[in-house]
């Protein structure tokens, strides 16, 4: 991706200051979203990625990286799968909880979406604590996938979310477009 891509992308991303609670930077990505030129870059670069990594399969973790990962799997011609939060989905589900700052959660993805022979690219919009990303590895490799590698539009490096995959990833690539 060039400096030119990456300039463009920074410049539709907006600073919300105390959002979701005071002392939070929160942010905001629906400036880009919104923006056609930015929004088709911040694809183009991510298929860029998928095709680099030889991925079959798209993964996109609820709910920004739907938005994201849907039409970067459209462009590259393979498959989308959503990774949900717990009880969203119906039917025959894998499901891996996962910890949080204060507590636990649990995603969860059809069983029947991914199997043996599926290189899977994990998107994602945000890069933070790392814990939804690693948990979807996890379900990934369960269902008898390999992991192609991690693409989030963007890491927030004060966080400690590259070192929490690390041994998640096994050697898979983890690319962030932006790191701030």
């Amino acid at each position: 991706m060039t400096g030119d891509v990456r300039e463009l992308l920074l410049s539709r991303i907006k600073d919300v200051p105390d959002y979701p609670k005071p002392g939070v930077m929160f942010k905001d990505i629906t400036p880009l979203l919104a923006d056609p030129e930015a929004f088709h870059a911040l694809t183009e670069a991510l298929v860029e990625l998928c095709v680099r990594h030889g991925a079959t399969k798209i993964v996109g973790l609820e709910a920004r990286g739907f938005i994201l990962a849907a039409p970067v799997a459209v462009q590259s011609r393979i498959g989308f799968v959503p990774v949900r939060k717990a009880g969203k989905l119906p039917g025959a589900t894998l499901r891996q909880a996962y910890e949080l700052e204060y507590g636990t959660a649990e995603i969860e993805v059809h069983a029947e979406d991914l199997g043996p022979g599926d290189r899977v690219m994990v998107i994602d919009d945000v890069l933070a604590t790392g814990g939804t990303a690693e948990a979807s590895l996890e379900l990934i490799r369960r269902a008898g996938a390999e992991v192609a590698g991690v693409a989030v539009l963007m890491e927030l490096s004060f966080l400690p979310g590259r070192a929490r995959l690390e041994q998640a990833l096994a050697g898979a690539p983890l690319d962030a477009l932006i790191t701030v």
